[in-house]
């Protein structure tokens, strides 16, 4: 697999709640920060208990992946029933063919709200 094919993987096998599956592509000191909510989690089972442990009614659709050789960067949608749309852009490191490293910034569209000073410089 390619290093972007590994994170389509990812988010497949987590759209699949194939845990064991996710867990076989991260490094087992894997570490991943979540900076808006200033968290990090050290460790593959941490990573992967997080996302198992998410309450269910979701689903990921990748929106764009695009990689250079060790560095993957994936867009995806998750649509949470009864919460609404999340979005996150997440960069990845990929070493010997598993998430060594990621970062993810995770938000919803329309949470930062555009000010008004800005109206006369953007389009409807």
């Amino acid at each position: 697999m390619t290093d972007a094919d590994v994170v389509r993987e990812l988010w497949e096998r987590m759209q699949r709640r194939e845990w064991d599956g996710v867990a076989e592509l991260l490094a087992e000191d894997v570490t991943v920060e979540w900076p808006v909510s200033r968290e990090v989690f050290a460790g593959r089972e941490n990573f992967v208990g997080v996302n198992r442990e998410y309450p269910e009614g979701w689903s990921i659709r990748v929106l764009r992946v695009v990689a250079e050789t060790g560095q993957v960067v994936s867009e995806v949608e998750v649509e949470q029933e009864g919460v609404g749309t999340f979005r996150a852009v997440s960069f990845w490191t990929v070493r010997g063919g598993v998430i060594a490293e990621g970062r993810e910034y995770w938000t919803f569209p329309g949470s930062d709200p555009a000010p008004e000073w800005r109206e006369k410089f953007r389009g409807r």
